[in-house]
């Protein structure tokens, strides 16, 4: 089961420019983030906002677990949604970056968001955008997407076919087998002394994994995701780390996914994997 944000199409698009010719530009305490702790987005969103030291200048709303206005949205957020685009399709869905000067949204597009906190805001944590690092995070980005979260997905629901539950758990172990190469001998998976951009979100994935998609998994399949020393004390590694792991919270996300579709004990966050 998918616990996504809302679709790439229905997003609000504004973005963090460097001055004030831009008209949104980077202010101590102008702007603010609406996060649910349930939305793996937000859960990025929240870890970079948590390694940037963004505390002071950018403040943070945490919204329920559970969504409580229609279409999967919040209350809370139905006035900067309304404020911003009176005939917006969506739901007022989780992650918002406003504007307290307007009262409107700068944006719900996570990738824009991510690279405003790095470049625009930066803050006192490392750089987690290197330069020359663009093309291997968006790399890691697309493989964690599209090879384990989403095959993890196809091969996890029940109206999956066989054949197509095998192309994707060949897909997801597949996936799963490189990144436990690439992270002999690193301690983060581009390398070097401190995290970056990739480890949040490969990091988010794998608490995903974990979660939400592996109960999921058939009992010989959900076995083999366990079966990767490497990557595992990896993660477990970074959720030693403030930054990351005191934005986990698997309480939340079986509070969420139990909204949406009851179901029995060892369903997701009942803290039985390898986080947990």
């Amino acid at each position: 089961m998918s616990l996504t944000s809302p679709a790439v199409e229905s997003s609000i698009r504004g973005r963090i420019g460097c001055d004030a010719r831009s008209g949104h530009y980077a202010v101590p305490r102008r702007y603010r983030l609406y996060l649910a702790p349930a939305c793996p987005t937000c859960l990025e969103i929240a870890v970079t906002h948590s390694l940037l030291d963004l505390g002071d200048t950018l403040p943070v709303t945490l919204l329920p677990a559970v969504p409580d206005a229609p279409g999967g949205g919040y209350a809370a957020l139905l006035p900067l949604y309304e404020a911003t685009s009176h005939h917006y399709p969506g739901p007022a869905a989780a992650p918002v970056l406003s504007d307290g000067w307007t009262g409107r949204i700068v944006s719900t597009y996570v990738p824009d968001i991510l690279h405003d906190l790095s470049v625009r805001f930066g803050g006192a944590g490392p750089e987690l955008r290197p330069r020359g690092s663009e093309d291997e995070i968006g790399a890691l980005a697309l493989l964690c997407a599209r090879d384990i979260s989403g095959n993890a997905e196809i091969a996890g629901r029940p109206a999956t076919g066989p054949e197509a539950g095998d192309r994707a758990l060949h897909t997801l172990f597949a996936a799963l087998d490189d990144l436990e190469q690439r992270l002999e001998g690193k301690q983060f998976v581009l390398g070097g002394a401190a995290p970056t951009a990739a480890d949040v979100q490969l990091w988010v994935t794998l608490v995903q994994l974990d979660t939400v998609h592996r109960p999921h998994l058939d009992t010989v399949a959900a076995r083999c995701v366990s079966h990767y020393p490497r990557l595992w004390d990896y993660a477990r590694r970074l959720a030693a780390l403030p930054a990351f792991g005191a934005h986990l919270d698997p309480a939340a996300v079986a509070a969420k996914y139990h909204a949406r579709c009851p179901c029995p004990a060892g369903s997701p966050g009942t803290g039985t994997g390898q986080l947990g």
